[in-house]
């Protein structure tokens, strides 16, 4: 099973401006010296040199991931705009899937606006795709945002076959996966998720403020979270951002640390970025992240930024 991300970003989408990219090739450009320029090797070695920030981007698209399973199954959590990109990957990659898994956190806009721009999957009549949510009125939720004034076309517009799954009855199963679920402390509510398959445990928790109850040693929460191989854990704020916008539904990349090395996780993944910060601001919050984990003294554990098209095995 691994995991691939789409889209990293919370709230809104953020492309990078102009200033940003002038900002980069300034950056890169004050780098160079004469011996970069030689030959086309050395020039090669120079890029490959320059740090992410300078030479990528985390990425600017809302919530998108996908999981595929050992059997090839896709999995995706969440329609926010990074779901474009996963149905233009599978175009250009010639990957004609006939199915699709969509599991929904909550519905906010920025986690179900991509919806109608799933393409061409979601208007090709022979897919089928199967949204799930433990939220009962699911159905209705998602039409709802694609109707006039708000859209131009509904969901009837688009042709794939379409099954609508209200998760009541834990674990569900798809294939040889069992899928669990829990409430997280978010405005309006919202779910966190975890896969097991052949022993292998991953958790997607976004748009989550960890609370004290989350460390407590429950039988709930260990059952949840103790020894997953991937968390994948919102951390949109710094720690002094999340003191100050209590109950605004997020975490900061300390206490996320803090609760991964808790529960003994052996791979967490910062994610739900804001969407203010900058590439370079991101990429100092995983420097932070890692320091602070090196204070921990707490082996065993791994810290990654989310980025677009970033691959990660669980």
């Amino acid at each position: 099973m691994y995991v691939r991300f789409w889209g990293v970003r919370g709230s809104i989408p953020t492309p990078l401006s102009s200033t940003q990219i002038q900002s980069k090739i300034a950056a890169a450009v004050q780098r160079i010296s004469p011996e970069d320029l030689l030959t086309p090797e050395t020039r090669e070695s120079f890029i490959a040199s320059l740090p992410p920030d300078i030479m990528g981007t985390v990425g600017g698209n809302t919530t998108c991931i996908e999981t595929r399973l050992e059997d090839d199954t896709i999995i995706v959590f969440d329609a926010g705009s990074g779901i474009r990109r996963l149905g233009g990957m599978l175009k250009t990659r010639r990957e004609y899937r006939r199915e699709y898994h969509i599991f929904f956190t909550h519905f906010h806009w920025d986690h179900i606006h991509g919806l109608p721009f799933f393409a061409p999957q979601a208007f090709d009549p022979g897919c089928t795709i199967t949204f799930y949510s433990p939220v009962e009125n699911l159905r209705q939720i998602l039409e709802a945002q694609m109707q006039l004034p708000y859209f131009p076309i509904t969901m009837k517009d688009m042709k794939a076959q379409m099954k609508f799954v209200h998760l009541k009855d834990m674990p569900y199963e798809i294939g040889r996966s069992k899928v669990y679920w829990r409430s997280m402390k978010h405005p309006g509510g919202c779910f966190s998720y975890k896969i097991v398959e052949d022993g292998r445990q991953f958790v997607f928790s976004t748009d989550t403020e960890l609370t004290e109850s989350d460390f407590i040693r429950t039988p709930a929460n260990s059952d949840f979270y103790q020894g997953v191989n991937l968390l994948i854990l919102d951390t949109q704020y710094t720690l002094d951002e999340a003191i100050e916008k209590y109950d605004w539904g997020h975490s900061s990349y300390s206490l996320a640390v803090d609760f991964a090395a808790e529960w003994d996780v052996e791979k967490l993944v910062l994610f739900h970025h804001e969407p203010s910060y900058e590439d370079a601001k991101m990429y100092g919050i995983l420097k932070s992240a890692k320091w602070y984990l090196r204070h921990l003294d707490h082996d065993g554990l791994s810290v990654y930024l989310a980025r677009e098209e970033m691959e990660i095995r669980v």
